[in-house]
């Protein structure tokens, strides 16, 4: 399979996470609203953060231009360091104010189905994408393959959050999860700024 070929297959890969996503944030926030579960709330708002990053990637792979270039390369690994940069700050910030406050999450069956749903499927899309980015050596891919994969990372982890808290009353679950999801983030937007620092002087 030729290099464009192996392109429009990781395109159609995150036109399908943009879709999903959308939808994803409508739902999730529509039944944390109903249930009045920030858990499920900040979970729809890290889905608008993926469509940001997913729409990174389109542009950074979309017909007409080579994928290695340094600058563009640079630019994208950039956005996507800040995407995450963004994503561990709010999760930080909801996880320890429900610590703080001791703010039980909504109870919501539905919600906690959807969510190992979603993780299903986030896991499968980041094994797929990750592989292609093997296959065409795109580094900002890469990156939002890891994306995925802690996106599907933090549906489960929600989904437990809210499993426990339904079933034992574990209120704290979730947003400990939360805090461990935001530190690997933490370290993910260092690493795309550090290499995206690498390609800038490669110019």
């Amino acid at each position: 399979m030729t290099t464009n070929q192996l392109q429009r297959r990781a395109l159609r890969l995150e036109y399908g996470t943009i879709a999903w996503n959308l939808g994803e944030a409508g739902l999730t926030i529509g039944l944390g609203i109903a249930a009045g579960s920030l858990a499920l709330i900040g979970f729809g708002a890290d889905s608008i953060i993926e469509v940001f990053v997913s729409s990174v990637i389109v542009w950074h792979l979309r017909p007409g231009h080579e994928h290695d270039n340094p600058a563009r390369t640079a630019t994208a690994l950039r956005m996507v360091g800040w995407a995450f940069a963004a994503l561990a700050a709010a999760l930080s910030v909801a996880a320890v104010r429900d610590l703080v406050t001791a703010r039980h999450p909504g109870e919501s069956a539905w919600g906690a189905i959807y969510l190992l749903t979603a993780a299903v499927v986030m896991l499968v899309l980041g094994v797929a994408k990750r592989r292609l980015a093997d296959q065409i050596d795109s580094a900002p891919l890469r990156s939002e393959a890891r994306m995925t994969l802690l996106d599907a990372a933090l549906a489960a982890g929600t989904a437990a959050g809210l499993g426990l808290n339904i079933l034992i009353g574990w209120w704290w679950a979730d947003p400990v999860a939360a805090l461990v999801v935001a530190f690997i983030c933490v370290g993910e937007a260092r690493e795309n700024l550090d290499e995206a620092k690498e390609w800038s002087e490669a110019l």
